[in-house]
């Protein structure tokens, strides 16, 4: 049975002595989060994902979601009950509105609760997970009728919600949708048409559905200027909050999945369903991707939770599984084999998977840090400054982020060897899982696409210079450590090439666009190197500072200094070879004839 243990010390390190979370009291909400309350928040979550949560993860891939004949759909064994825990304890109400039932805390506590979720169950975590979304888009764009009507219970948990964009013949090019909205006299819209690949679009956890949902309007624009968004709940609501009569939607089958059986993936029939505009007519994109972002950092954090709950069982299996002696000489004399981890090439994949995990873990609560400056810091250039760089970090957290997910689940897996191929270790369901986030909320490359065609330009530049100087002042700085001074300085040279390539792009993507095409994947991962090892910098100078202090918790800090040099020499060379193949251009990529891709008899 795979193990489970939530990383509540590397969090605790993040939070306090990284970000010092206790610095932004004067920000609202922060001051709420005393070190008490983050101590038992961090602590509680553990507790319930690592016992509750998890242990219903193979339970939710042996039996999968069952659709029946009405349309209804049943999740797996104790998902129900666990569900109805988790809203009991008010986990999902963190850091939601307080005016609306949440407690209005920092993002990145809700942050760590969706990691610790994802890790635990990745399956589960989606069925609230995408609730907190359609919150968000209701809240900025939504009429305050349509507010105080859906988001008070949506915040509760009694109501779930989902996100419908896409359709059997179009994904990333929503403005091929057929999905139509007719106008009513009374001011709704009967919405028709078929979305598939809806993540949690039917299930018995909760007592209402509150689907949000692209449609067209009659007349409106060709492409995706002509979409708008419409709140098509399950069950219609009266004016007093009950329930009515169910509206006409359906589920019309669960999709067959390659890994996260326990969510109800369904196709979702709307038959002249009731709906309700939301954010006006043809502005249901802009709507839209205040969801979609939110989601996009949530599957980032996807990424970290398979790495790192893969990564736990293989530390275990690896100090646990004899085979063979440690090339240097017997580790263990008086056993007949030394355990696998003296191995360096499994210690070359623990420690990918360790610099990885502890990196991003970093980077995804500093974005959430940003995320909560966005909205809420006292100063407007402090909030835009905020708002540019979780902009700008959002498709690397995502993008990169999964990519090295899947790839650490992958060599967590092969630590097992051939027990990692066989379904009782568990680590086949981890790879398995792990590949949809490298999928859905927009594919990885169309995240790169979205990284360089769109973020690096925004602004003239504005936030990648940004981004350049926060590395370059705290590079210098720590190059007058000579304890930090290696590191800093093999991040300089990463830095150098995500500026060369930059420049690259500047030189030449507007002669050829594919020249941008070609090479966006490869920015996206130099970008991912040198953000997670702006973090290891960071955390370093910390960890040191802590040892020289005497700090009673050595151990810890010792790997910290370790793991950052550990980065600084694996990862970041990484750089220069995905500078050198952003720099081949796309002439070779580009010039085969789609026949010459054909193989010949």
């Amino acid at each position: 049975m795979p193990i489970y243990k939530a990383p509540t010390r590397d969090t605790r390190f993040v939070i306090n002595e990284l970000l010092d979370l206790q610095s932004y009291g004067n920000i609202p909400g922060f001051e709420e989060a005393t070190p008490d309350m983050v101590e038992a928040i961090i602590d509680g979550v553990g507790k319930f994902t690592s016992e509750v949560i998890q242990p219903l993860n193979q339970v939710g891939d042996d039996e999968g979601c069952t659709r029946h004949d009405d349309g209804s759909v049943t999740t797996p064994t104790g998902f129900k009950d666990a569900y109805r825990q988790y809203c009991e304890a008010g986990w999902g109400t963190l850091s939601l509105p307080v005016e609306y039932g949440g407690q209005g805390l920092p993002h990145v506590l809700g942050f760590v609760l969706e990691e610790y979720m994802a890790t635990a169950n990745h399956a589960f975590a989606m069925y609230p997970g995408l609730t907190n979304g359609a919150v968000s888009a209701i809240l900025a764009t939504g009429s305050e009728e349509l507010k105080e009507k859906y988001v008070h219970k949506m915040v509760s948990g009694q109501w779930l919600g989902t996100m419908n964009l896409t359709e059997p013949h179009c994904g990333t090019d929503l403005g091929l949708i057929k999905t139509k909205a007719e106008p009513q006299a009374d001011g709704s819209f009967t919405i028709s048409g078929t979305k598939i690949f809806i993540s949690a679009g039917e299930n018995d956890l909760a007592e209402n559905i509150i689907h949000l949902v692209l449609a067209k309007l009659p007349g409106a624009p060709e492409g995706s200027k002509g979409i708008s968004l419409f709140i098509v709940p399950k069950f219609l609501v009266n004016e007093d909050g009950s329930l009515g009569e169910r509206n006409a939607v359906s589920c019309g089958s669960i999709e067959h999945k390659m890994g996260i059986h326990g969510n109800a993936t369904c196709v979702m029939n709307y038959d002249g369903a009731k709906g309700w505009i939301v954010g006006g007519e043809n502005k249901g994109l802009a709507a839209m991707f205040i969801m979609m972002n939110a989601a996009r950092l949530g599957v980032g954090v996807q990424g970290l939770g398979q790495a790192e709950v893969a990564y736990q069982n293989a530390v275990q299996y690896a100090q646990d599984r004899r085979q063979g002696r440690a090339i240097a000489g017997r580790a263990d004399p008086s056993a007949s084999a030394d355990p696998i981890i003296v191995h360096p090439d499994v210690r070359r994949m623990l420690m990918d998977a360790k610099a990885y995990n502890e990196g991003m873990r970093a980077l995804i609560l500093w974005g959430a840090l940003q995320v909560d400056l966005s909205h809420k810091a006292p100063e407007e250039a402090d909030r835009l400054a905020a708002d540019d760089m979780i902009s700008l970090l959002t498709p690397v957290i995502k993008g990169y982020g999964t990519d090295k997910g899947f790839d650490i689940a992958v060599n967590m897996q092969q630590v097992f060897g051939g027990h990692g191929y066989i379904k009782e270790w568990g680590m086949e369901q981890f790879v398995r899982d792990s590949r949809i986030a490298m999928i859905y909320e927009g594919t990885n490359g169309v995240q790169a696409m979205d990284l360089c065609g769109r973020k690096l330009p925004a602004n003239g530049g504005r936030a990648i210079q940004a981004f350049f100087k926060l590395l370059d002042d705290e590079i210098a700085s720590a190059k007058n450590d000579t304890q930090l001074e290696p590191i800093a300085s093999r991040l300089e040279k990463a830095v150098g090439e995500q500026k060369a390539a930059t420049m690259w792009f500047m030189q030449n993507a507007m002669a050829n666009p594919n020249h941008l095409g070609a090479g966006a994947h490869h920015y996206m991962h130099i970008m991912g190197v040198v953000a997670l090892g702006l973090m290891w910098l960071r955390m370093a100078k910390v960890a040191a500072a802590k040892l020289a202090e005497g700090s009673d918790d050595k151990a810890f800090y010792e790997a910290k200094l370790v793991t950052a040099r550990y980065f600084a020499e694996r990862f970041t060379p990484d750089a220069g070879a995905l500078r050198r193949k952003i720099e081949a251009g796309a002439d070779a990529m580009m010039t085969l004839t789609p026949e010459q891709f054909e193989t010949a008899a």
